[in-house]
Formats: structure tokens, C-alpha cells, sequence
């Protein structure tokens, strides 16, 4: 009877001598578990319903309209590829390609040079109107482009330049026109990226060029561009995507049809009376695929120019 009682009372002992410590501590790893997996189904959730649009795009390009006409777009089947060689036939792809590409690769090249050197001056000379001339650059960026619809297409109507360099003696009509409207525009953003990284190099590193003899140009040729490849290759991927997809100006500058970029050309795929979606499908394709195969050759040099900064060390 004696251990009987002895047991009984070392039962609430053991209770209460459990650590509460641990106890908590599988209380808030469970808690956390949980957490985790709930932003895992929202990322996951997230990402279907953002691919779900360009998965089913891709999906309607390769299906016949007379198919989906009869069993509906929810259907399985006619799958073809005819609606792709129809819309590089009548969209005319092989020279609003070209034409996009004419625009598209130096509007890339000066904007990125130019924000550069912008950049660069702004980040390694103190002078007083420092801020304000980075400010001037990026004021571009604030502006909604209808809002200069007006001004820049006078301006651009009432600059002459010779023949040689444009058809129409002025720079409307022009690739030129184009691609200058492209650059003041862009020109401010990156130089404002550009301006940020480069504050973060170290000034070690040109307090000893400037020991070596290295001058302004060979600090910048030399020691800064080859330091800023990883945002270059960003802004690049980024630019390329933006310039390449811009219709606003192209459609105010240019009056030529065949000077009009890769973007005006699915207008010429809407039927009179009626509109093949699956072929307006397969022409979205065919345009998206430049700025998906630059994102792709730059995609490691991109993603090390996103995450500049996001660690120390």
C-alpha cells in the first residue's frame, strides 16, 4: 500500500517537471511547417493562375479554328501547325522582323552607353548640381508618353535632315526618329540603375588606378564596365523586352507600312468579319519568341544583376 501511494504521488511529479522549453519549441517548428506550406500552396496557386494565359495562347496556336468552332476551346484535338505558317505569311513577319530589329538593337546599345557614362559621372563626381542633373535624366520616366504625343511629333515634323539619312527630309517616317524617342525615354531609368550599383563598387579599387596612372576614360572603359556586366545584362534583357514591344511611338512616327515594327503585325491577322483567335495565337508566339530567346542567353546574367546587393560579404 506504501509504493502504491508513492506512484500516485510521483505521477503529477513527472508531469510537471516536463520542459516547457521543448514544448514550445515543437509547438512554433510545427507552426512555422504550417506557415511554410501555406506560402508554398499561394506561390504555387499564384504561379498556375500567371501561366495559365500563356500555357492555353500556346495551346490555341497549334489547334484548328474549324475544330474549336465546332467543339469548343475547352475541347482536346485539331491540333496543327498551319496556323503558324499562315501568320508568317500574313502578318509578314520576315520584314516587320527585320524592321523591329533595325529599331530595337541600337535603341538597346545607346541607351545603355549613355546611361553609363550618365551614371558614371553621377557616381564618382561630386559636383553641385550632382542629384539635379540624375534627376533631369530620369524626369523622362514621369511624363506619360500621350501627354508628349503632341510636342515630340511637331518637333520631329520640323527637323530637316538630308535625304540620305531620311526619306521624308525630316524625322518622321524614320528609323532614326524612332529610335532617339526610344533612348531620351529609356535613358533615365537606367541611369538611375546604373548610378545605384556603381555608388556600391568600392573606391578602393580607383584610388588605386588612379595610382597606376589609369585616367577617367580607363577608369570607365576598363575597371567600371567590366564590373557592371551582371546589371548591364539585366537592363539589357529588360530594355530589349521594352523597345522590342513598343507600339505607341512607332505608331505616331512612322507613315510607312513597311516600316512598321513586329508589333503592328497582328493587326493584319483580324479577319473583316470575323477574328481566328487560334491564329492571333500562334503570330503572339512568334513575336514573343526574340525577348524569350535573349532572356534565356542572358537569363544567369540577369538573375545575378537582380540579386546585386541582397547579400553582404
Amino acid at each position: 500500500m506504501t509504493a502504491t501511494a508513492h506512484q500516485a504521488n510521483d505521477a503529477p511529479r513527472q508531469v510537471s517537471t516536463r520542459n516547457p522549453v521543448t514544448a514550445r519549441r515543437t509547438s512554433s517548428g510545427g507552426r512555422s511547417r504550417r506557415g511554410r506550406l501555406a506560402v508554398q500552396g499561394f506561390l504555387a496557386l499564384v504561379a498556375v493562375l500567371w501561366i495559365f494565359p500563356v500555357g492555353y495562347a500556346v495551346l490555341a496556336s497549334f489547334r484548328d479554328y474549324s475544330y474549336t468552332a465546332q467543339h469548343g476551346y475547352l475541347s482536346f484535338g485539331g491540333f496543327t501547325l498551319q496556323n503558324y505558317k499562315d501568320a508568317w505569311a500574313q502578318a509578314n513577319f520576315s520584314q516587320t522582323m527585320v524592321n523591329s530589329a533595325i529599331v530595337t538593337i541600337p535603341a538597346v546599345a545607346l541607351t545603355l552607353f549613355l546611361s553609363c557614362c550618365v551614371a558614371f559621372v553621377v557616381a564618382r563626381f561630386s559636383f553641385k548640381f550632382n542629384l539635379a542633373l540624375l534627376g533631369l535624366f530620369t524626369a523622362a520616366n514621369l511624363l506619360p508618353p500621350q501627354a508628349l504625343l503632341i510636342p515630340v511629333y511637331r518637333m520631329f515634323r520640323s527637323i530637316e535632315v538630308p535625304f540620305w539619312f531620311s526619306e521624308s527630309g525630316t524625322l518622321l517616317n524614320s528609323y532614326w526618329g524612332l529610335i532617339a524617342v526610344n533612348v531620351a525615354f529609356q535613358t533615365g531609368f537606367c541611369a538611375f540603375v546604373l548610378s545605384n550599383y556603381m555608388k556600391a563598387l568600392p573606391r578602393e579599387l580607383y584610388e588605386s588606378a588612379v595610382v597606376d596612372g589609369a585616367g577617367v576614360l580607363r577608369q570607365f572603359f576598363q575597371l567600371t564596365l567590366p564590373l557592371c556586366r551582371p546589371a548591364l545584362a539585366a537592363l539589357a534583357t529588360l530594355e530589349v523586352t521594352w523597345i522590342y514591344n513598343e507600339f505607341f511611338w512607332a505608331t505616331v512616327l512612322l507613315q510607312s507600312g513597311d516600316k512598321y515594327p513586329v508589333t503592328s503585325s497582328l493587326n493584319n491577322l483580324r479577319g473583316e468579319f470575323f477574328t481566328d483567335n487560334n491564329l492571333v495565337a500562334a503570330g503572339s508566339v512568334v513575336i514573343a519568341l526574340p525577348t524569350l530567346i535573349v532572356f534565356f542567353v542572358l537569363q544567369k546574367q540577369f538573375v545575378a544583376g537582380l540579386t546585386l546587393g541582397a547579400t553582404k560579404g
